[in-house]
């Protein structure tokens, strides 16, 4: 028997059996989505926000296989070439069918956050309208630019990012490439639509609406929580080896330290801002403290990852009370906030605190202007096709539900069925 062989033939299977574990991991994030958003709004369009999220990932999951995985993954400059219901172009070591899988989930993670933020008034034809585009279009593109092999990446001689700052873009697992496109995309769709009925009055001041079920958005919390062990762990996308048992070892825990960093930093600033320790409030601390770590997972120390969920955590306040006061934008679950701001900020502090080239440890600024630069470009692309997508729709069918409809509830008109029967 061929030892040699024996040994790698082992090493890949395992690779393959913790990448296809990640994306079951990831995977068990939509429910948790699901969960929050429902908690976070009100009795009426529980079956609807639930509805949308199954449906995020049953039609994304046909629509990247059959569209935007050649997109993204396809030879190409700004996009990939299209390879329709065809997978087989891609190449390697590990079977093309699981890479598949895996990036589907992240795919199917991007398009649910603009869920909660347009919960409670959108009809539900439009947001499948607009899953449809992000599953095909505007994920795939910007996922190409990063992940892809397209231009963001590429560390050749005499490339863009080369010449102009001497290094590449990077997101480990996500902070831009899937939280900020969802989370900008999410606050110009919220802006397009409008406010709720009875959000804000005649005095232009907010008015609070609140969820009808902070058990479930906690439980929900717990679920992304646990579902992000497989999210940033698993863009290692091996296990076998020194190298690779270290680093998802590593990546566990900045991942978790940044969670409990934001979650109690956001707590705190609540307590201090509204004289109250908020729930809902700390259960976004903690979000944003996951998707702010999301980008440098791999790169930052445990100090650095916890800086970051502080850092995070205590921004993701304040950006939600600029968005709802000052903007006056409604984001019923604050997903713009907690995946668009702490998205992009998280992804640009990876170039302060990275250990090798990141500001405070090399004195180099070329890292951090990479990472400033890939965050805005790509937050650029994502706000502008939402904005495309979500006036063209509004201009060709109407985003919005009749009032009668969004006073009386989205679960009767919209699908015939309540959530909740007495």
């Amino acid at each position: 028997m061929d030892t040699t062989y024996t040994i790698t033939d082992l090493a890949l299977s395992l690779d393959t059996v913790w990448m296809l574990l990640a994306a079951m991991l990831v995977f068990f994030m939509q429910p948790g989505f699901a969960l929050v958003e429902a908690g976070f709004t009100r009795t009426k369009n529980t079956a609807n926000i639930l509805m949308k999220n199954l449906l995020d990932f049953s039609l994304g999951s046909l629509l990247f296989w059959a569209v935007g995985f050649g997109v993204m993954f396809g030879a190409g400059g700004f996009c990939g070439m299209p390879h329709l219901f065809n997978i087989s172009f891609y190449r390697s070591e590990l079977p093309v069918e699981g890479f598949l899988i895996f990036q589907t989930v992240f795919c199917a993670t991007a398009a649910t956050i603009v869920s909660g933020a347009m919960a409670e008034r959108t009809k539900f034809s439009m947001y499948l309208a607009y899953s449809i585009l992000i599953s095909i279009l505007i994920y795939p593109v910007s996922g190409h630019w990063t992940w892809g092999g397209g231009w963001l990446m590429n560390g050749e001689e005499g490339s863009f990012m080369m010449n102009n700052f001497g290094t590449t873009f990077h997101d480990f697992a996500g902070s831009t490439v899937v939280h900020s496109v969802g989370g900008w995309v999410a606050l110009v769709g919220a802006a397009i639509i409008g406010p709720r009925i009875g959000k804000y009055g005649k005095d232009k001041k907010s008015h609070a609406i609140p969820g009808h079920n902070l058990t479930i958005a906690c439980l929900g919390v717990f679920i992304l929580w646990f579902g992000w062990f497989g999210f940033n762990p698993g863009s290692q996308l091996a296990a076998a080896g020194e190298g690779n048992r270290t680093a998802i070892s590593h990546v566990f825990l900045t991942t978790n330290l940044a969670a409990c960093a934001g979650g109690f930093t956001s707590l705190i600033v609540a307590w201090l801002k509204y004289k109250k320790p908020s729930l809902s409030l700390t259960l976004n601390g903690v979000l944003a403290g996951l998707v702010g770590i999301t980008a440098g997972c791999d790169l930052v120390s445990p100090a650095g990852a916890t800086i970051i969920g502080i850092i995070c955590g205590a921004v993701m306040i304040y950006a939600v009370d600029f968005i709802d006061h000052v903007l006056k934008i409604d984001d019923p679950v604050g997903a713009s906030s907690v995946h668009g701001v702490c998205g992009c900020l998280g992804t640009i502090l990876t170039g302060l605190f990275a250990t090798e080239e990141g500001l405070f440890y090399s004195g180099s600024a070329n890292f951090l202007l990479a990472q400033l630069f890939g965050a805005v470009i790509v937050g650029c692309w994502a706000a502008g096709m939402g904005f495309v997508v979500f006036k063209g729709l509004d201009i060709v069918h109407g985003l919005r539900v009749p009032a009668r409809v969004e006073e009386e509830g989205l679960d009767i008109y919209e699908h015939g069925e309540t959530a909740y029967n007495s």
